[in-house]
């Protein structure tokens, strides 16, 4: 698998017209998706190395205004059915371009132009049960055919990038793996901040919080992670948990979950948490909780540690892979271990405080320019001649 390095500063690069699909680019209140695909495309274009024609679908105005401004063309095409297949398949028929690329979604049935894609995750294959029979088959027909059709794809973690190879067939040689990045400006709040949130929420002064971030789904074994809170009381009674995110699919109540648990007063759920907020979030926790039984890259572990706060995370997938050793580990699947190292870590001042320092510094290897740098690379890459075959 390819790392996406880019050639020497003395290479010839033709400049190319590259299309975009970025139509999960600017979603107004973004998961780590859209935030990924925003973030990239946005460093894309202000490299300013080639040309790129964006693809929306219902695009804010001043997002649109904005991305012409540094130089994109914007085709807004509107709403509807099978937009990817029809509006965007039909579109880029109607524009020649040298590559397309599609970083959140699935490439067109119909795609004339060399095709890269980014794959999040192969999570259906590696938990089926926290998914519906039709995103099952959905999911599985995207990644065979990124398989058979992409002339790269480009995984988010080597964890991803191995589940291609392994459940699907993908080519090794064909995978790239790129990192994804965090936000410069996701630093640790000010303590005025992180009052003004604790008083929002309507935290007590004396809660020890402990912070769950993203969508509740069942991968995110949040119902496991309530179970573990009833365990962790009993040795810090003052624990809460807050469970930030919207809501996915599924029928989980995890507010049934809390009072069979006898917990349901001490489990705060709430709805999106803007980004702008999200420093003081983290800012709250004693410990940010990440018990997730599958993630492609996992981005809320990744801004924790920017933001500062102590991290104890599931020990499965690609999470790793992002947070070294500076996290706090468990067996997702065990409720007693998960609550072991998060209670001793709310207990533990001095390895919190060392955790706090090794995330920081881990956090800062990840870049989004270094991101998109190695995407534009395997761009390149793919918009050049296939070999010709004996």
């Amino acid at each position: 698998m390819n790392g996406g390095r880019r050639r020497g500063p003395n290479a010839a690069r033709p400049r190319l017209t590259i299309a975009v699909d970025a139509s999960r680019g600017f979603d107004p209140q973004p998961t780590g998706t859209e935030t990924y695909a925003r973030a990239v495309i946005r460093g894309l274009i202000e490299g300013g190395a080639h040309d790129y024609r964006l693809y929306m679908r219902g695009a804010p105005a001043a997002e649109a205004d904005a991305l012409r401004a540094a130089g994109a063309t914007v085709d807004d095409l509107g709403a509807g059915r099978l937009w990817t297949h029809v509006r965007l398949g039909r579109a880029v028929r109607r524009r020649a371009a040298d590559v397309l690329f599609v970083p959140a979604h699935v490439l067109p049935v119909f795609c004339p132009a060399p095709g890269v894609v980014t794959v999040h995750d192969v999570g259906h294959r590696r938990f089926p049960e926290a998914h519906t029979f039709a995103q099952r088959a959905y999911l599985e027909l995207a990644a065979r055919r990124h398989v058979r059709v992409a002339r790269a794809m480009i995984a988010d973690s080597k964890s991803t990038a191995d589940d291609l190879v392994a459940f699907v067939g993908a080519a090794p040689e064909r995978i790239h793996v790129v990192h994804l990045g965090v936000d410069a400006d996701l630093v640790p709040a000010a303590p005025d901040a992180v009052r003004t949130l604790r008083t929002r929420l309507g935290l007590p002064l004396n809660a020890e919080v402990i912070v769950h971030v993203g969508t509740r789904q069942p991968r995110k074994n949040l119902a496991r992670l309530i179970e573990a809170l009833a365990h962790i009381r009993r040795e810090r009674p003052d624990a809460v948990l807050v469970l930030a995110g919207r809501r996915g699919w599924g029928n989980e109540d995890l507010g049934a979950v809390a009072r069979r648990a006898g917990v349901g007063d001490r489990v705060a759920i709430i709805d999106y948490v803007d980004r702008a907020d999200l420093p003081a979030l983290f800012g709250l926790a004693r410990v940010v909780a990440v018990p997730s039984l599958h993630e492609g890259f996992g981005l809320p572990l990744l801004e924790a540690m920017a933001c500062g706060a102590p991290v104890a995370a599931a020990r499965a997938s690609s999470l790793p892979e992002v947070g070294g050793d500076a996290v706090a580990w468990f067996d997702p699947h065990d409720v007693t271990d998960m609550a072991t190292v998060i209670a001793r870590l709310m207990g533990d001042a001095d390895d919190r405080d060392r955790l706090t320092a090794a995330g920081r510094a881990r956090a800062a290897t990840f870049t989004w320019r270094r991101c998109v740098d190695a995407t534009r690379s395997v761009l390149e890459g793919a918009a050049q001649p296939l070999p010709r075959r004996r």
